[in-house]
């Protein structure tokens, strides 16, 4: 299974800000969301860089309550690493593991496509075993 499979099942919905968004705000997006990351982009979806719960904790304990008025542009972690469509969920987890990566954004011409969670990897896991022991029932059955 590809990166793209995981897209069209979950969906391309990312969560974006601009640079100039604020720590704060970038906070509430990612409590409203229940989600981990957010993508930073410019105005043509170009990435420039990527924000997550982490980050957030991290400026707080380096800078204090006063981080959460900065632009998000001044913590946020510049090289972001992505992966492709056409990338496989086993590389997708090596490229994880390798990086410590929780969030993937995928990039498609130079453009945000969608983002790979650790979650997503997940519940791709728990299908793949999920239907591998249905098929091995039938075939015991059959």
């Amino acid at each position: 299974m590809s990166v793209k499979a995981i897209l069209n099942e979950k969906g391309r919905s990312v969560v974006t800000v601009t640079p100039q968004v604020t720590v704060q705000q970038a906070a509430t997006l990612l409590h409203d969301n229940h989600i981990g990351a957010v993508v930073i982009v410019d105005a043509d979806d170009h990435i420039l860089g990527i924000l997550t719960e982490r980050d957030v904790v991290a400026s707080v304990a380096k800078y204090g309550a006063s981080c959460l008025d900065k632009p998000v542009s001044s913590v946020m972690w510049q090289n972001v690493y992505c992966c492709g469509e056409e990338m496989t969920v086993q590389s997708l987890m090596e490229m994880m593991s390798k990086f410590r990566a929780r969030h993937l954004p995928v990039e498609s011409e130079g453009r945000l496509a969608g983002i790979i969670s650790i979650g997503d990897v997940v519940k791709y896991h728990i299908r793949a075993i999920e239907r591998e022991t249905e098929e091995i029932k039938a075939y015991i059955a059959g």
